[in-house]
């Protein structure tokens, strides 16, 4: 690493001579200086490659790598810039970015130029600064103007009843069987109960025994039920409690 070394000096000099004063008073070595310096001691052996993140057309992000004779990544750095944000990205960011990326990835071998940002970026700052300041304001007006929109298209809420809720399934086969023997056995508690002859009693059981037999087949239980009505029937007008 003598020949680095050497470079570091050689910028070193560079820094007293072509240094510029930036914003707030800090002193900044160019990256076309620091190239020069670079070159000067180190000649084409080590090399710097710059390669192209993003370039969406809005933003621009490039990083540079710089190799030794072997082809070994020695430093690195990488820089954005937005494109018409300054004067100078309005035509030239990619170049910019370029520029600055380069500087980062020479000042992480040490070869700086008194920052560790670079003079473009530096000045990047309030740039960007007011560039998010201006995507999160057209966010905010979006999301304001998209809510009010909402409001506007909502349907005002309906004055009239819900319709009735139809059912979404059919009943099955062992469903409607259950509903018919319960509206038999209400239909025989109806009728007993308004007989005042323990005849007309006999009479309807005769009549509505194949019935019975039926449901006995396939419930058991709902024929014992209806049965039972027949028998309560038949008690209470034998003991004349009808």
């Amino acid at each position: 690493m003598t020949d680095l070394t050497q470079a570091m000096t050689v910028v070193a000099d560079y820094y007293k001579d072509h240094a510029i004063k930036q914003k707030g008073g800090k002193m900044y070595l160019q990256v076309v200086h620091r190239v020069e310096a670079f070159r000067r001691v180190l000649g084409a052996e080590f090399g710097i490659d710059t390669k192209i993140i993003v370039d969406d057309g809005h933003r621009v992000v490039v990083k540079a790598i710089v190799t030794n004779k072997d082809g070994i990544t020695v430093g690195s750095g990488m820089a954005e810039e937005i494109r018409g944000q300054g004067h100078v990205n309005t035509t030239s960011a990619l170049e910019n970015a370029e520029t600055s990326a380069i500087g980062r990835a020479l000042a992480s071998l040490g070869l700086s130029g008194g920052e560790y940002a670079s003079a473009n970026e530096m000045d990047a700052v309030p740039r960007k600064a007011e560039n998010l300041k201006e995507k999160a304001q057209v966010a905010y007006d979006n999301i304001k103007q998209n809510q009010t929109v909402a409001v506007e298209k909502q349907d005002p809420p309906s004055q009239q009843s819900p319709a009735p809720s139809e059912p979404t399934t059919e009943m099955t086969r062992e469903q409607l069987d259950e509903k018919h023997d319960r509206g038999v056995w209400q239909d025989m508690k109806s009728r007993l109960r308004q007989m005042k002859h323990v005849n007309n009693v006999h009479t309807l059981f005769e009549t509505m025994k194949p019935k019975i037999q039926e449901i006995k087949q396939r419930n058991p239980e709902a024929a014992q039920q209806i049965v039972k009505l027949f028998l309560d029937a038949e008690d209470k007008l034998t003991t004349g409690e009808a």
